[in-house]
């Protein structure tokens, strides 16, 4: 076999394995090799008046999901497009009870645990209980061995790239990792441990063969 193809069977098999454990663990699952793949399976929960909350994902806006869920007829929430902190925080409520919420993890395990951290903690209470239909979209490059291994993803990779993506005057975002700063600015606040499916809540988690999101 060359390299990509190699490349290819690793996320296949890694990918695989870890919808498989994220069924065991309640969550609707299911592995898609490419983006376009996703795009096309999150499209399907569009229609013309469909409410669409976004949590902040690099990986999501990466598929210019807005777009299209705009195309479909479809409405957008974003807080991160709002142009003051009082109209964030409006918009941030109104995507707690969207009816459909789409958003990334920043590390999922592989026995099939989700784990984040959040500023405000709107992304993990919306993951969690509001939204009537939620889809986390995870790339096989957040998949980590174990809970240990996935807090290290949030300190060293996670966090400080979107400190750096953020534009925040903390720490990592001149050496890189987690300093576990005192700062104000500090985006590193909720943290959310997920082992199964919130009891009430629609889940799909789609591992993702291909890169997206940090």
């Amino acid at each position: 076999m060359d390299g990509k193809s190699v490349i290819k069977w690793h996320k296949d098999i890694n990918g695989k394995r870890v919808v498989d454990a994220l069924i065991k663990n309640d969550f609707d699952a299911v592995y898609l090799a490419t983006k376009d793949e996703a795009i096309e399976f999150i499209m399907k929960y569009v229609k013309a008046g469909t409410k669409v909350g976004f949590g902040g994902s690099v990986t999501i806006s990466d598929m210019k999901i807005q777009d299209k869920v705009k195309a479909a007829g479809g409405r957008v929430f974003e807080h991160g497009e709002a142009s003051s902190v009082e109209e964030a925080m409006s918009i941030a409520r109104e995507e707690i009870f969207s009816d459909l919420y789409l958003c990334s993890s920043n590390a999922i395990t592989l026995d099939g645990t989700l784990i984040n951290v959040d500023g405000m903690g709107n992304r993990i209470s919306a993951m969690t209980f509001g939204p009537r239909k939620v889809i986390i979209v995870a790339s096989v490059d957040k998949i980590c061995k174990d809970e240990a291994a996935a807090f290290e993803r949030l300190e060293n990779i996670a966090s400080p790239m979107n400190n750096k993506r953020l534009e925040k005057p903390n720490p990592c975002s001149k050496t890189g990792i987690c300093m576990n700063c005192k700062s104000q600015t500090r985006i590193c606040r909720v943290y959310s441990i997920m082992r199964r499916k919130p009891m009430t809540t629609d889940i799909t988690v789609i591992i993702m063969g291909e890169s997206g999101g940090f």
